[in-house]
């Protein structure tokens, strides 16, 4: 796996088509203005949204923005979690590259030119965007996530063999026909090792890039918790033994 630099260039406006997946539960606050953001973009795209059981008004916005865009598909369902939410919308999925795109803002939309830039160039079968390498954008995240996330990418390179700065993030990449092809099981926040665990164990070309990132806090309606790394743990191990699905 490399690191390499975020650029842009004018073959993005040019790039394949992308599907962004965009998991929600209850961001009536910012999932229009995400929305919003990713139809501004250069790019030849499609939009699905999940529901995953928002209590906060986000429904009521993703059908009035869908009466005004309906080429945006949103789905719900009853609240599951963010990986159940991804796996709803995967079949769907009919762009070249897709897209996870979080809706509340913690991951600009307008940085994914930079993060899809390794797989229009075929440089990459997947790119995530890592909180952790060095750069000299913004970050805005709390010392004890950001040490718990540390451990964790430390701990997949350990059991997986190969370097990973960032293996949580939730701003990921990949060639369509490479993420539709996992057996994918998680329901919840779990689903980020289970596909690092798919990504590295398959092979695939794996790029990481430096992103801005600014981290909502628990107040603000951050739902991750320290069950959650305990969870991730669990995941990583079963996932390095387990026999997985060859398309």
């Amino acid at each position: 796996m490399s690191t390499v630099a975020p650029r842009r260039t004018d073959q993005l406006l040019a790039a394949p088509s992308v599907t962004f997946l965009v998991p929600a539960h209850n961001e009536a606050a910012t999932v229009r203005r995400v929305l919003e953001r990713l139809l501004a973009l250069p790019l030849r795209h499609e939009i699905i949204v999940v529901d995953d059981g928002s209590t906060d008004g986000t429904a009521d916005i993703l059908q009035q923005w869908r009466r005004q865009h309906p080429s945006t598909i949103v789905l719900t369902q009853p609240n599951r979690g963010k990986g159940a939410a991804i796996r709803a919308g995967l079949p769907l999925a009919t762009g070249d590259i897709v897209v996870i795109q979080d809706s509340d803002l913690e991951y600009d939309p307008a940085h994914v030119p930079d993060l899809i830039a390794p797989l229009v160039a075929g440089e990459a079968d997947v790119v995530y965007g890592s909180r952790l390498a060095p750069v000299d954008a913004a970050r805005v995240w709390r010392g004890p996530n950001r040490l718990g996330n540390r451990a964790l990418s430390l701990l997949t390179s350990a059991l997986y063999l190969r370097w990973m700065s960032d293996m949580e993030t939730g701003h990921k990449a990949f060639r369509r026909e490479v993420l539709q092809a996992m057996d994918l099981r998680e329901n919840d926040f779990g689903i980020e090792p289970e596909l690092t665990a798919h990504v590295l164990r398959g092979g695939h070309r794996l790029v990481e890039i430096p992103i801005p990132y600014h981290a909502r806090s628990h107040a603000d309606g951050k739902e991750i918790h320290w069950h959650d790394g305990a969870r991730a743990v669990r995941v990583l191990l079963i996932n390095r033994f387990r026999r997985l699905r060859r398309p």
